[in-house]
């Protein structure tokens, strides 16, 4: 007699939640009165290692649909989704 193997439900790969600073800090960064009016923000790449990560910094950033540069150890995000044109 064949005995099927149980089916298991695979759960869909989720990020390992954050600290609570480390999402409060994230909160804090897109709480930002440019952020809500489509403007520039920066942060330090130190910072952002440090706190967040990388990784789960700029998946909030395409999330939101907005664009980011590194130059000088700085993030510099463009809090709207129009074009981005270096000019020289």
């Amino acid at each position: 007699m064949r005995q099927d193997l149980p089916i298991r439900a695979i759960a869909p790969r989720v990020a390992p939640a954050l600290p609570l600073d480390a999402q409060r800090w994230l909160r804090g960064v897109f709480a930002a009165q440019a952020v809500n009016r489509g403007g520039v923000i920066r942060r330090a790449v130190r910072d952002v290692d440090r706190i967040v990560g990388r990784d789960v910094f700029v998946a909030e950033v395409q999330r939101r649909g907005f664009h980011m540069v590194e130059n000088a150890g700085q993030f510099v995000i463009f809090c709207n989704n129009e074009p981005v044109h270096v000019i020289c």
